[in-house]
């Protein structure tokens, strides 16, 4: 899978723990490029599905590729930020020099990340001392410092102010700008007429509507998401 060339291939996906089963029958084409928001209700699979196409668990039932690639093979190409940042008991720079060093690229690059996300001035900080929206943005970096072709979003502007939902998003859009792939967990319905350029809508684990952005928020298809944006409650 080369950068900007492959696009996601889901066929009759299921996904069952036990004899609970959390999503089912899903067949889904993503483009090579862009932004892709999962939205529903809670329940309804987002972060599973996040965690099939990311490959970090296997489909109970059908396939799911990147190009040629089944999703299982593809991680390393790859990165995740999730809602509470997962951090290393190191300081700022150190978090990212551990992933540029497992990688194998120059440790100089940490200057730039850490430039590039606004943590520059806290760099020989302890990591555990950043602020929420300070560790998530330590979290993208490093995230983004080992050049992924997918970046996944689980949530991770869930828990922040304002301000900060606003830096993250800036930092992702750059990303997708200069042609990471971006796929995209949020509850935030503006954030996702924000940054969304298409949309799969999870309901009762089976995707009700993958459509344009613009059609989605404005046209909605199915009896579901028009009750989700209207906010009430899904049956």
């Amino acid at each position: 899978m080369s950068r900007g060339q492959a696009g996601l291939i889901m066929r009759d996906v299921g996904l069952c723990f036990g004899q609970a089963t959390v999503l089912r029958g899903l067949n889904l084409a993503l483009p090579a490029r862009g932004c892709t928001m999962i939205m529903g209700a809670n329940g309804a699979g987002k972060s599973k599905l996040l965690q099939l196409i990311h490959g970090l668990v296997a489909p109970s039932t059908g396939t799911v590729f990147w190009g040629d690639t089944p999703a299982v093979q593809a991680t390393r190409r790859q990165a995740m930020v999730f809602q509470k940042p997962v951090l290393l008991r190191r300081s700022v720079a150190a978090n990212i020099e551990f992933v540029l060093d497992a990688r194998g690229q120059p440790r100089q690059q940490c200057q730039f990340w850490l430039d590039h996300v606004g943590l520059a001035h806290k760099a020989r900080q302890p990591a555990r001392l950043l602020s929420g929206g300070e560790a998530q943005r330590l979290a993208l970096a490093r995230a983004l410092a080992t050049q992924p072709e997918v970046l996944f979003l689980d949530e991770p502007t869930a828990s922040l102010d304002p301000a900060s939902v606003l830096a993250i998003e800036a930092i992702v859009r750059q990303a997708k700008d200069a042609g990471t792939r971006v796929i995209f967990v949020s509850h935030d319905i503006g954030q996702a007429r924000r940054m969304a350029d298409e949309v799969v809508f999870l309901a009762s684990g089976e995707i009700a509507e993958h459509t344009p952005a613009g059609q989605f928020f404005n046209h909605p298809r199915s009896r579901a998401a028009r009750h989700y944006l209207e906010g009430k409650i899904i049956a």
